[in-house]
């Protein structure tokens, strides 16, 4: 996917109608889903719309889990409008939901069941797509992957070839009414994004691991501020720019058995996905400390909680110390894991087959996994 122009700050959505005007777009439609819409948070959107000239829809149906018939809908929305471009405002949900209405209306002749599959190529680009995320999390506004519920309560995820997002706008004003435990869960799922893209076996380029290693340093600093200061529009945007940074790494760098381990655990016992991610980050990082010594210590270095004389251990040790304190701030060190003994076949089977997906320092064994598992299931006594 061609790199999106980014424009971040407090209130930038309001200059989504010029950028719509100098793109020669008449006719868009905007996306969000019902809580936003409650809210009023599209207004802003809205008026800048009205003020350039150009014409907008409003499909505000999206709830917490998009479906195949949610897109259904919304590509119905597109082509009634005429939309030239799809404007995403909201989490997750709503940016999976756009990236398949986006292909879908480039794709007619398919119906969205024919869309859901594991890489969609799409000829040519998917209609173009802004995205302005809501959160500080999920990176959903730039990566190509899209979570979509098939028949029957599956999931099923989407990889979109010709994914066309060509304008980010990360707006702090977003984000800062959020409560305080969203902000934390959507902080630690995009800390797992940039951590697990710098610890990767994926060789990226020097860039991709800068941008992965800058939303690592971005995150352990400004994230602790936004829990006590949560007005706080500097730290808010630095949050908002990691959070695509982790988009990124998922991109290049893929994700690793953090995630294996959080999807299949959240799958089995309905946790929601930071959460998920939370609760198992400490002691999936620390099982694989071995294999990735020299990244942990990277890390360590450029977010300077080591010193460049210090040895790799020592350095590794002070990275993991500083993920450990920021579970603390966030006041998530106290979460509980309902992992189960007589699950552990059932979930080992289930993260085997998710970490194919995925890439790290070290495979883990069936043994490694329940090891992991056990670890998790005696500090909470199930």
């Amino acid at each position: 996917m061609p790199e999106p122009q980014v424009i971040e700050g407090h209130g930038s959505r309001a200059q989504i109608g010029e950028i719509c005007k100098q793109c020669g777009y008449k006719q868009v439609l905007l996306v969000t889903d019902q809580t936003l819409h409650q809210l009023g948070y599209e207004q802003k959107i809205v008026q800048s719309l009205e003020a350039a000239g150009v014409g907008c829809a409003l499909f505000a149906d999206i709830n917490s889990e998009p479906t195949a018939a949610l897109v259904t809908a919304g590509r119905k929305a597109a082509r009634d409008c005429n939309a030239e471009c799809v404007i995403a405002l909201g989490g997750g949900s709503v940016m999976d939901t756009c990236k398949m209405i986006v292909a879908g209306v480039k794709l007619p002749h398919l119906r969205t069941r024919a869309l859901l599959i594991k890489f969609l190529i799409v000829p040519g680009k998917t209609l173009p797509m802004i995205s302005v995320p809501s959160t500080a999390g999920t990176g959903a506004e730039i990566t190509v992957g899209a979570v979509v519920t098939r028949s029957r309560g599956v999931k099923g995820s989407t990889v979109l070839i010709g994914l066309n997002v060509t304008h980010v706008v990360l707006d702090s004003e977003l984000t800062i009414h959020a409560p305080q435990m969203v902000t934390a869960a959507c902080g630690m799922d995009a800390l797992s994004h940039v951590v697990e893209g710098a610890v990767s076996d994926v060789d990226p380029d020097e860039e991709n691991m800068r941008l992965s290693m800058e939303g690592t340093r971005l995150i352990l600093q400004h994230l602790p501020v936004v829990m006590r200061e949560p007005e706080n529009i500097e730290s808010r945007l630095a949050m908002c720019r990691a959070a695509m940074y982790g988009g990124n790494a998922i991109n290049t760098q893929l994700a690793g058995y953090v995630h294996a381990f959080a999807h299949s655990i959240g799958a089995k016992y309905h946790i929601p996905h930071g959460q998920a991610i939370t609760l198992m980050l400490m002691p999936v990082l620390e099982y694989q400390k071995e294999a990735c010594l020299p990244k942990y210590a990277m890390l360590a270095r450029y977010c300077h909680l080591a010193e460049d004389t210090a040895d790799d251990r020592t350095a590794a040790d002070s990275f993991l110390q500083a993920v450990h304190k920021l579970i603390a701030i966030c006041g998530l060190d106290t979460l509980a894991l309902p992992v189960h003994k007589e699950d552990y076949e059932e979930l080992t089977r289930m993260i085997v087959k998710d970490s194919i997906n995925y890439s790290a320092q070290m495979t883990f064994s069936e043994d490694d996994i329940r090891k992991v598992l056990e670890e998790v299931t005696e500090k909470t006594g199930k």
